[in-house]
């Protein structure tokens, strides 16, 4: 694709969109189609973090004293851009991540919900009244705004992602530094233009871009940092935990290795569906993705064979095709990825049923295209079943019964999403309670999560301190004082 006008974009800093000091850039490049430049980005320095810092300290005060009616208005007009341009940043979106259109617009329209939910919210989200006593004394708590927040967040739904962070930090009278990925930075700033356009006051938000080893350490250690918002690997995930000083407060959404145990009494063709669309959709590109397919011995074979031939139907192309189903992965560093752990399946002496090549003909040749993998006679130990892949990746394990199969779900180090298939109402409920896991499904995905109820995982998945979404997600940027007033 010949391209003679790319867009140079700016950083967001105290209500002004400026190039860096320091003269360095990056592309933005869809995954489809390499020679597609989206956009050029700043490589923000270490002293504009600073001042994106400082900025946001500086309009602090303000901000936590607007009404919560005017930044609720704020929210809601913000969505409304969102939502006007929903085919513009739909397509953007996946010329930048990879997903397919249909998701990708469909993220933006979430996006948009996401903004006029926490401005509903946090209208009525306040203190409480404990009886006491004395009747000549009152006594409540009150909610108040932490102060700056950095949000940090990843590229696999990048304008989504950041709307259940900043949403909360802003209505609850925070004011927000925000860095998005690089591989996904334009859909990002889609977000902060339409907060700007809705007529956020300077400083409330700000937005830096480049890279996390040159300016990550900033948002997090900064003095006037009073919290950090991360999505992301447990690797990164870590090293935040460790660097925060000890009264800034963290929420962190982590890894996965999420299973999908499918009983002997399931409906086979439902769960092999159920796999490929919690596996395969997003290109497995998401932390609540199916990764691991425990299986009752049984009925392996059958579902095994409906398994592949539900995958051999899905449509590998660019995105932006709409007959596509599935898209690329989303850079060069995933393919890489998911190709070295297919190789790691077959030395251990997994088999690989299905897939697992890049493609590389010619309408494959300019992305990052693999056919989906799926592979048996997988051991619980190997470590295509224990370590994040964040790739269309399935492990198809087998076990005898039900205990077995809670014991090899529960045997890794993760706990975010994880799912059963029966038409046992009794097993299903009893799932509930063993399965270590932050989000919990009885026959459906192990992806996909309400706006209005909480996610988060348990183990390595999370920090397991302050939840996100729904109305316990407004809970991590408020601090609570207990008042007692006699008369």
């Amino acid at each position: 694709m010949l391209q003679t006008n790319v867009q140079n974009y700016g950083l967001y800093i105290d209500g002004e969109w400026l190039l860096s000091e320091s003269q360095k850039t990056f592309e933005s490049i869809n995954p489809a189609d390499t020679s597609d430049v989206v956009g050029v980005f700043q490589q923000a320095t270490a002293e504009e973090v600073n001042k994106a810092i400082e900025s946001a300290n500086n309009a602090f005060p303000d901000w936590a004293a607007t009404s919560p009616a005017k930044r609720a208005a704020i929210l809601n007009k913000a969505a409304d851009i969102l939502e006007g341009k929903v085919d513009q940043y739909g397509e953007e979106l996946t010329r930048e991540e990879g997903k397919i259109i249909s998701a990708a617009k469909g993220e933006v329209k979430r996006t948009a919900q996401t903004l006029r939910y926490y401005a509903v919210e946090g209208l009525s989200f306040t203190g409480e009244t404990f009886p006491n006593d004395d009747p000549n004394m009152d006594v409540f708590t009150q909610r108040e705004p932490l102060g700056v927040i950095s949000v940090i967040t990843p590229w696999n739904f990048p304008i989504s992602i950041p709307a259940r962070k900043i949403a909360p930090a802003l209505i609850t009278g925070n004011t927000v530094v925000f860095k998005p990925s690089s591989d996904t930075p334009l859909i990002a700033l889609r977000l902060v233009e339409a907060l700007h356009e809705a007529g956020i006051p300077k400083g409330v938000i700000n937005f830096v871009t480049g890279s996390a080893s040159k300016i990550g350490d900033g948002l997090m250690t900064h003095p006037a940092v009073r919290a950090v918002t991360f999505t992301g690997s447990t690797q990164a995930g870590e090293d935040i935990h460790r660097k925060v000083a000890l009264t800034t407060r963290t929420q962190m959404e982590l890894g996965g290795k999420n299973p999908l145990i499918v009983m002997d009494d399931a409906d086979l063709n439902q769960a092999a569906q159920l796999a490929v669309n919690g596996g395969f959709s997003l290109t497995g590109q998401a932390c609540t993705g199916t990764s691991r397919v425990i299986v009752m011995k049984s009925v392996a074979e059958e579902f095994t064979q409906k398994l592949v031939e539900k995958t051999q139907k899905l449509i590998i192309k660019n995105g932006l095709n709409e007959e596509a189903t599935i898209g690329p992965l989303a850079n060069q560093k995933q393919l890489s990825n998911v190709l070295k752990y297919i190789e790691i399946g077959k030395e251990e002496g997994a088999t690989l049923q299905y897939g697992g090549q890049q493609l590389k003909e010619s309408s494959y040749d300019a992305g990052y295209f693999i056919e989906p993998a799926i592979f048996t006679n997988v051991l619980p130990t190997m470590r295509i079943a224990q370590e994040e892949i964040f790739g269309p990746v399935i492990a198809v394990i087998s076990v005898e019964d039900y205990k077995e199969a809670i014991k090899v779900a529960n045997d890794v180090e993760y706990g975010l999403s994880a799912s059963i298939v029966t038409n046992n109402l009794k097993l299903a409920k009893q799932f509930t309670k063993d399965i270590e896991a932050g989000t919990v499904k009885v026959n459906r995905t192990t992806t996909g999560n309400l706006i209005n109820a909480p996610f988060g995982g348990l183990k390595k998945s999370s920090t397991s301190t302050f939840r996100e979404s729904g109305r316990v997600g407004l809970e991590f940027f408020t601090q609570i004082k207990t008042v007692y007033i006699g008369y």
